[in-house]
């Protein structure tokens, strides 16, 4: 079965900043500028997967003293005690804050862990120009998207939780380093997500590749 053409075989690109799609020229050495911001056009984003794979290894390398570094410290009666963010959200658990508790465990462990593979799939794949379930994992990207920007609802979380605690003037909580290293981890992934170009995924299919 015949297929449509892909923008590259007409010598079309899409801009990267307005969205407008030109014509492309294939002369080396000539940079063609978009008509309408004057952004530099690409076929494909310069360097997008050595850079994917990069942040990617930052965010993971990030997420080791996000997990093991406390993330806030709770002070009661003169007692004080710091906590990561299991052991948080073990806290909230057992206090019967179960709502705040998966919000944690939920944006601290199961979704950065998600994105980590997600991420290094898509990257992975799209090195080896590969034409396996193409269409999965266009969606699979799209996910990854929209899961950005909720990726800080675990530092969130921790910012009301404090404030609100003070406010009623039970005990006093405070964040510590974890949170910035958690917080580095949610900002890598998501220049991970936008600096991958999606039409990598469809690079197989053109020019031929792995099954």
């Amino acid at each position: 079965m015949s297929r449509p053409p892909f923008a590259s075989e007409l010598s079309m690109v899409g801009c990267h900043t307005c969205g407008l799609v030109c014509e492309h020229s294939t002369t080396p050495g000539h940079a063609v500028l978009c008509p309408r911001c004057g952004s530099a056009l690409h076929q494909r984003r310069p360097n997008a997967i050595a850079r994917g794979w990069a942040l990617l290894l930052a965010a993971v390398i990030c997420y080791i003293p996000a997990n093991l570094l406390p993330v806030m410290h709770t002070s009661l009666l003169g007692r004080g005690s710091s906590s990561t963010i299991m052991e948080g959200a073990v806290e909230f658990w057992t206090s019967g804050s179960y709502g705040i508790a998966l919000v944690i465990f939920t944006a601290s462990v199961a979704v950065p862990c998600a994105k980590f593979l997600i991420l290094g799939l898509l990257l992975a794949t799209a090195q080896r120009r590969s034409r396996w379930a193409t269409r999965e994992r266009a969606k699979l990207y799209r996910l990854v998207e929209f899961v950005g920007y909720w990726s800080m609802l675990d530092v969130v979380v921790v910012a009301v939780v404090a404030a609100l605690v003070q406010f009623q003037g039970l005990t006093d909580i405070s964040p510590r380093v974890g949170i910035f290293f958690f917080g580095m981890v949610v900002i890598f992934t998501m220049l991970a997500a936008m600096s991958f170009d999606p039409r990598h995924i469809w690079d197989g299919e053109i020019n031929g590749g792995d099954e």
